[in-house]
């Protein structure tokens, strides 16, 4: 059985950095960089929820304009985040175009845009097509450990590395690896599907043994039963996510190493294009490190009178 998050390296080795993380059994996807993504289908664009982009180079981030064109006209929230200066890199975008047909709209595309700093403080901005994509201040707040986003199956966090510009380097985690036994399944009667997904979050989030998992070869299936987690604990093995890994450019490298067993294929190469975007080691996996030529960058500790 596969993990939970299933990696995909857009444009290969050797194209812009685009890394499309797919969660299995779920149509919701995210995304780590946003260099040229006419590769993805539309069908895969749309399932995007989350995208993480490095820094503003032009082959990190010309995929916004795909982006923008193939979500235009549907009812969609995307959240991205990037190094300090990004919401005015993504509003110079939108202003590029001109909006004023935005009353024939049914739908309204929404952007929620996070910048990181240097301290890993926030500030938040959203962009909504309803408005013409003017910007609108949400807020700001800080980071804690670096954690962007966080659900029980996996959490993002991030590092602020060098590269002659605001630059972040990524790391997402797995919570840890439920694998499935298929062999198991079949003794016991019991169908592959979605609801493998539930079952798995449930292990997850250590739901009690008589928590019922509602078992169906699809969610509409008319053959729908439940069984208490207890009973199925046996077809489950838990192992620990004890990886490292995540995403970095230039000369300064974000790397890892893997402990892990399920490593994806778009995974176990380092460098994946020319500017050196690495996806070294599981990079699904347990505590995430950053690296800056081998030393992590760590937020300077604001104090009396430390420069804002």
């Amino acid at each position: 059985m596969r993990p939970l998050l299933h990696p995909t390296l857009v444009n290969g080795r050797s194209g812009d950095p685009a890394l499309y993380v797919e969660t299995l059994f779920e149509k919701r996807a995210i995304l780590f960089d946003l260099g040229d993504i006419s590769n993805l289908s539309p069908r895969k664009i749309h399932r995007l929820e989350h995208v993480f982009v490095s820094h503003a180079h032009i082959d990190h981030f010309i995929g916004f304009d795909r982006l923008l064109r193939v979500l235009v006209g549907r009812e969609k929230t995307i959240r991205l985040y990037g190094p300090k200066g990004f919401i005015e890199h993504v509003q110079h975008k939108l202003l590029g175009y001109r909006w004023n047909l935005v009353d024939r709209y049914v739908s309204d595309l929404i952007f929620v845009v996070t910048e990181i700093d240097s301290f890993l403080e926030t500030q938040t901005a959203r962009f909504r097509l309803k408005n013409a994509f003017s910007v609108e201040a949400v807020g700001g707040g800080r980071s804690i450990e670096g954690v962007l986003y966080s659900e029980p199956t996996f959490r993002v966090s991030t590092a602020v590395l060098e590269h002659r510009t605001p630059c972040l380097g990524f790391a997402i985690e797995e919570a840890a690896h439920v694998n499935v036994w298929k062999n198991r399944l079949a003794e016991l009667g019991l169908p592959l599907g979605p609801w493998l997904r539930e079952l798995k979050r449930a292990v997850i989030e250590n739901r009690p043994s008589d928590h019922l998992i509602r078992i169906g070869a699809r969610p509409t299936s008319p053959e729908v039963r439940e069984l208490p987690l207890g009973t199925l604990r046996s077809v489950l093995t838990v192992t620990p996510a004890r990886s490292e890994g995540g995403l970095c450019d230039g000369r300064r490298r974000y790397a890892g190493k893997s402990r892990g067993h399920h490593q994806a294929r778009a995974e176990r190469r380092s460098a994946v294009h020319r500017s050196r975007v690495c996806a070294s080691g599981h990079g699904i996996g347990g505590r995430a490190r950053a690296f800056n030529d081998g030393r992590r960058r760590k937020p300077r500790a604001r104090g009396p009178g430390a420069p804002g």
